[in-house]
């Protein structure tokens, strides 16, 4: 008699945290983290990843959220962590990735599912990794049927780069030597967002100067645990938001914060089921495009991207209201700005749903044009939109009290009460709820670096604008332009139109008699 199998669901909340008490190295401020799921630098973020994970399972969610696997095991998954076949799968994808996004409001980049835009390609095209597809297919079907959380790394540390790749051997990743197990790696990689709180982290190139010899040609995946891996943390604003003030302070500082690590391999072991790319130049050049990955990462993008403008565009309001200037002309056409501003993205993410490339094996892309438009746009979008609301809620967001403190003590209160009570009859707490609210998400350390990752999680300034004119030559775009331009260049000559449509000026024209 046969036992039935038991089928794999992706993991619970407390499966997710229980699956990152694994001895991983990471480093905050000199000292090495026992827990990152007890440890106040990052035990509430990664709480609210444990959310996500727990509504995968939550029947409000699950339908919106989840579609059958199609490993055969007979359970469920993250949209995402699946290929689409047609336009329509694809808005059902692009609605499971807002849905998440909206549980941390738009807050959280690198949540599980925006490395599904890398794990979802192994499932599609599992040969474009030749010797390694195996490898490829392992992964697809153990990411999809446990959704577990992957982050990337594939920047070079800013260190001497004005020289080759090869010339910095001490700083970048590179293969060290072989073993019957693996390949061993030394070097390091940033920026490893959300790393200290994943299962696993995607090694691969990406940068202006290309892979010059075969040891530099990795792409491969690490598990955090692998003794030889460090993650060396920036400061924690959750820990900061912690130890300084309380949830109504610091309201997603306290509870978003992805922390950005550098990644260090110290002749670290990757097993060789772990590998996708050994000594392939070539390959682990052109990956980035060419694997799907860049299709799929700017749809996750803008989608989150446009979550975040709700969510923004809703606090903005309310902070006008408080301060009662929302009637204002000049402010309400600001208010416009930003919503539309969110209304482009949103449209961006329609057109990439609904004008797909083609994938391989009958899978279909989000429509890279409209994905490497919002890189750019991106870049410039949200710190116009910061700009609009330090311009226009002005210096209410340098105004209010230090604390919670200062609510609580009865000396103070009847003060505060009056000074910081807002218009159309908002009281000062609540007010004061708004206003720290929107601090925390444009002004704080927290919000500050949130600048900085629109500004630059999509590659470097340079490259998203470069990559636009790159893919229009190599789709073959370009030359359509330039013939499109040359289609009206051959209606005419030096002697007067050539296409009979048009009339010659001979029997009027004035230069031409003198």
């Amino acid at each position: 008699m046969t036992t039935k199998q038991a089928v794999k669901l992706p993991m619970t909340g407390e499966e997710y945290l229980e699956s990152i008490r694994d001895g991983r190295e990471v480093w905050l401020h000199g000292k090495k983290i026992d827990d990152v799921t007890t440890h106040p630098a990052f035990r509430n973020s990664a709480r609210s990843i444990a959310r996500l994970y727990d509504a995968l399972h939550d029947p409000e969610y699950k339908d919106i959220l989840t579609r059958e696997t199609d490993t055969g095991n007979g359970g469920f998954t993250q949209r995402f962590f699946q290929p689409d076949t047609s336009p329509a799968e694809l808005l059902k994808t692009r609605d499971a990735i807002a849905q998440w996004s909206k549980m941390t409001y738009g807050q959280m980049g690198r949540s599980p599912d925006y490395k599904a835009s890398f794990l979802a390609t192994l499932g599609a095209n599992p040969e474009y990794y030749g010797e390694y597809e195996d490898n490829a297919r392992r992964w697809y079907k153990e990411a999809q049927e446990k959704n577990w959380y992957f982050n990337h790394a594939i920047i070079n540390p800013p260190v001497d780069r004005d020289k080759p790749i090869n010339e910095v051997k001490d700083v970048f990743i590179h293969k060290v030597g072989e073993t019957e197990e693996g390949i061993l790696v030394s070097g390091a990689k940033m920026v490893a967002t959300g790393s200290a709180l994943t299962n696993y982290n995607f090694i691969a190139h990406y940068g202006a100067l290309p892979i010059p010899s075969e040891e530099y040609a990795l792409v491969f995946i690490a598990d955090m645990a692998t003794p030889g891996i460090k993650l060396i943390s920036r400061p924690s604003y959750e820990l900061n938001a912690a130890v300084t003030g309380s949830p109504f302070d610091y309201p997603l500082s306290s509870r978003f914060d992805e922390n950005d690590t550098v990644i260090v391999f110290d002749n670290a072991l990757i097993p060789w089921e772990n590998i996708l790319v050994n000594g392939d130049i070539e390959k682990a050049n052109s990956f980035f495009a060419e694997s799907g990955f860049l299709h799929r990462f700017t749809f996750h993008g803008v989608i989150r991207l446009a979550v975040k403008l709700d969510f923004i565009s809703g606090l903005l309001i309310k902070a006008l209201r408080a301060n009662g200037t929302d009637k204002f002309r000049g402010v309400q056409a600001n208010i416009g700005e930003v919503l539309a501003y969110r209304n482009m993205f949103w449209a961006m993410s329609d057109a990439m749903a609904l004008n797909p490339n083609k994938g391989a094996n009958g899978t279909v892309l989000p429509n890279i044009d409209y994905g490497l438009a919002y890189r750019v746009f991106m870049s410039d979008g949200w710190p116009k939109v910061k700009d609009i609301i330090e311009t226009v809620v002005a210096g209410s967001l340098i105004v209010h009290p230090s604390s919670t403190a200062d609510f609580k003590n009865p000396e103070l209160r009847p003060y505060i009460d009056k000074l910081y009570r807002g218009s159309n009859g908002i009281e000062a707490e609540e007010k004061i709820k708004v206003i720290k609210l929107l601090w925390d998400a444009i002004g704080t350390e927290f919000g500050g670096r949130h600048e900085l990752y629109e500004r630059n999680y999509s590659g470097n300034n340079e490259n998203i604008r470069l990559e636009n004119l790159v893919m229009a030559q190599m789709t073959g775009q370009a030359q359509e332009y330039e013939d499109f331009a040359q289609q009206c260049m051959d209606d005419y000559d030096m002697d007067g139109w050539v296409n009979p449509t048009w009339i010659n000026p001979d029997d009027v024209n004035v230069t031409s008699k003198m």
